[in-house]
């Protein structure tokens, strides 16, 4: 029988279930949980259950009697799953506090020491998915932005960590290229051409004013010439949108960041969506006229007011290519639609929801994810940043400054809604100030020690009968905690949760390092039960370290 505290969690609570006559997803819905002890706390127990307080609403009986009746009836399951039970304990108001037997943790030990992929993914949730997954999404208007970079490694360490769990993940860049912001970056880009022969025509304020678009401007005239002045205002849109939306997908490339497919506003145009999708909210009566504007009924959603689709001059508002291209996504049929989205969007949420249910799709399937601007602190001072004046710094920039694996992981390393300040001295320490440098030193450490080892002939080994200390098996509750973060990022999309993890195991093990001779010739028994701990743990950083999309240095 493969170990497993998912299955041990199922079986314990199958059996609560059966005492009282409910089911154990019914128990899962009402706030039972399954929870390691992670410190060295022996008398707490290895694992601890809330069932008896949470059932004490729906039986009518006190936490405790509860938790001595659960306890009665573990102490008599003949379930295979709950033979790994060594005592149990009631604590407090009726925690239920489980000790497992060593044998339960030597071969949860052996399992993430032989294929830490294996284990941890067949921990995590048992209903597969197919998800899109739409990130990043800029305009074509410029470079991508500092801001971008936060965007981008919460969309593609949720791919990532989705696609290990055994979920069907697309994943989808929405290019921004219909609209008014196109027609004045061609505008700007032809001005500048214009400039380079002698005119004095200079841009409005609210055109692109950055020196990306003073060097395509003298890529054209180098290329055409002055005849260049003769092409369209359509073929300097087209010019700058191409150069500039393959300069983004390289840039994201060089930060780890790939995807399935580059979706194309135009495109929704181009084909009739839009017009069609607008069609079948006409039909639905879903959208009406009034000062020669079209309107959708937003508030008939929840809304505070209803929302214009179609402007008086006849130029579209942007939702009406959006409701197109969800509507899109919707009849492919994905389980679930993730939109990772700025905070400004805040209140757009509610009538693009409203948008597909009016279309008759189920909203519930789509989950936006919002997440704060970034700043940047250099020599102690915010950096003031705006793409149209042209003073922005570039993900590229970051990038080539700090690293990627810097600049992937201080993106990452706080809640998506929390702003985020990123300190360019902080990023450029090679010391434990620095989250990155922390992390990798600790899977570097591991490596070390095994070499150490091997160089004076000694080998990771553990017996079945071959009981962890408290302090190792703290450290061994911190690997398997990985699970746990998997399946929390499963239900809730919360990316940094891996990010947390990865360090709390980092300094979990470098404290352990530190407090405990791992390396001991005196004691052959206990060294080779600490370096397949080593291993352990080296194998579970790997693992965090691919989801988190950082590389695996040797030293350093």
């Amino acid at each position: 029988m493969k170990p497993s505290l998912s299955l041990f969690s199922h079986a314990l609570f199958s059996d609560i279930a059966l005492l009282y006559g409910y089911d154990v997803t019914m128990l899962r819905e009402s706030g039972c949980t399954l929870s390691l002890n992670e410190g060295t706390d022996t008398d707490r127990g290895d694992v601890a259950c809330n069932a008896a307080m949470i059932l004490a609403r729906l039986v009518k009986k006190a936490p405790r009697v509860i938790a001595q009746e659960i306890v009665a009836r573990l102490e008599q399951s003949t379930h295979e799953q709950l033979s790994c039970i060594e005592t149990i304990s009631i604590a407090g108001p009726g925690f239920i506090n489980i000790t497992l037997s060593s044998a339960f943790w030597n071969s949860i030990a052996t399992s993430i020491y032989e294929h830490a992929h294996t284990f941890f993914a067949q921990e995590t949730s048992s209903e597969k998915k197919s998800y899109i997954l739409e990130f990043v999404s800029a305009n074509p208007t410029g470079p991508l932005h500092l801001g971008h970079g936060r965007n981008a490694i919460i969309g593609d360490v949720l791919g990532r960590v989705l696609s290990f769990c055994g979920h069907k993940v697309a994943t989808e860049f929405y290019i921004n290229d219909a609209g008014a912001q196109m027609r004045k970056l061609g505008s700007s880009l032809y001005i500048r051409c214009l400039q380079i022969f002698g005119s004095t025509l200079d841009l409005d304020d609210n055109m692109y004013h950055g020196e990306y678009v003073v060097e395509m401007a003298q890529e054209l005239v180098e290329k055409y010439g002055k005849p260049v002045l003769d092409k369209t205002l359509e073929f300097y849109m087209d010019y700058a949108r191409t150069k500039l939306l393959k300069q983004q997908q390289d840039d994201l490339a060089r930060y780890g960041v790939t995807f399935d497919r580059w979706f194309s506003e135009q495109s929704l145009y181009d084909q009739g969506a839009v017009g069609a999708v607008l069609a079948e909210l006409t039909k639905r009566n879903m959208l009406y006229e009034d000062g020669d504007a079209l309107w959708f009924r937003s508030t008939h959603f929840g809304d505070d007011k209803d929302r214009v689709i179609k402007k008086q001059d006849g130029d579209y508002t942007y939702i009406a290519s959006d409701i197109a291209y969800h509507a899109d996504k919707f009849e492919r049929k994905a389980d679930v639609l993730v939109d990772i989205l700025g905070q400004d969007h805040h209140g757009y949420v509610k009538r693009l929801k409203g948008t597909m249910e009016a279309l008759g799709y189920n909203s519930a399937q789509l989950e936006v994810i919002l997440y704060q601007l970034v700043s940047l602190k250099k020599g102690g001072e915010l950096v003031k940043m705006s793409k149209r004046a042209g003073t922005f710094v570039t993900l590229t920039d970051i990038v080539q400054t700090v690293g990627v694996d810097v600049a992937r992981f201080i993106f990452l390393n706080k809640k998506a809604e929390a702003h985020l300040e990123l300190d360019i001295e902080v990023a450029l320490k090679k010391s434990n100030e620095n989250p990155v440098y922390y992390l990798q030193y600790a899977y570097v450490r591991t490596n070390s020690i095994l070499s150490k080892a091997s160089e004076k002939g000694l080998h990771p080994s553990c017996s079945s009968d071959d009981a962890f200390t408290a302090p190792e098996k703290a450290v061994l509750k911190k690997v398997v905690g990985l699970a746990t973060t998997l399946q929390t990022i499963e239900q809730s999309l919360a990316t940094h949760n891996l990010a947390c993890y990865a360090l709390d195991l980092a300094q979990t093990f470098h404290s352990f390092y530190t407090n405990n001779r791992i390396i001991d010739e005196s004691a052959p028994e206990q060294t080779k039960r600490r370096l397949y701990l080593v291993k352990v743990v080296h194998n579970t950083l790997s693992l965090a370290l691919e989801l988190l999309g950082l590389s695996k240095p040797e030293t350093m």
